[in-house]
């Protein structure tokens, strides 16, 4: 390790600790999978090709049989249309990058994985060390517990009885904290929550994603200091 170039160590240390998370969440995913009676290929499979968590786990609560294939194309477009916006935001703080590393860079692009590289901007420029040992080691403790999940299904009965369910939340509000700015974020935060609440209970999945999401850019637009709002 000591060996490695220290952009190189600071992502492998930066997500470690999402790495770890990551992986409860992975075997619930693949516990639900197993639930809706998909084989431990089949749920494996389905993240090493989609690798997105919340458009998987949208799929899957989903699935039924005949498959709403129409629905499930859709819903994952929606879902993962967030990663348009993710991905003009990081666009710009890719300068070191050659246009290769960039289509590169952002196949393995994440929620968790664009938090860390934001955070890291703020402090100093990202290099492809960083972001390729932060964003392509992350796949790694996805797939490896969908597939142990997926295979440990039929032993763990309902996830959400020991509020297993409430991990890939819990990483998200842990992610969310590393930007907070005070009251502005607070604004930013409630709208959002809001927002997709009252979408999900009226209208239901997946629109409350975008919706909180865009609820969450227009506030902090507004909320923004002018500087900030220019940026």
């Amino acid at each position: 390790m000591s060996r490695l170039p220290l952009e190189t160590r600071d992502g492998l240390r930066d997500i470690a600790p999402v790495m770890v998370a990551a992986f409860p969440i992975g075997l619930l995913f693949g516990a639900l999978c197993a639930g809706k009676g998909l084989s431990v290929a089949e749920a494996g499979l389905m993240s090493i090709l989609v690798l997105a968590g919340g458009a998987q786990f949208a799929a899957v609560e989903m699935w039924t049989y005949p498959i709403p294939v129409a629905a499930l194309i859709f819903s994952t477009l929606l879902v993962n249309s967030r990663h348009i916006l993710m991905g003009a935001s990081l666009a710009p703080k890719l300068s070191r990058f050659t246009t290769l590393q960039k289509f590169s860079a952002f196949y393995f692009l994440t929620d968790e994985s664009w938090a860390l590289a934001e955070r890291r901007a703020l402090r100093e420029p990202i290099t492809p060390a960083y972001w390729f040992a932060c964003a392509s080691v992350l796949p790694i403790s996805w797939v490896g517990s969908t597939f142990l999940g997926a295979w440990l299904g039929s032993f763990m009965g309902d996830p959400a009885r020991i509020g297993a369910d409430f991990a890939f939340t819990a990483l998200f509000i842990g992610l969310t904290a590393n930007f907070w700015k005070g009251r502005s974020s607070a604004y930013t935060i409630a709208a959002s929550a809001i927002t997709a609440a009252i979408v999900s209970v009226t209208i239901g999945p997946p629109w409350h994603v975008a919706a909180g999401a865009f609820a969450g850019i227009l506030t902090a637009y507004v909320s923004a200091k002018p500087d900030e709002a220019l940026a």
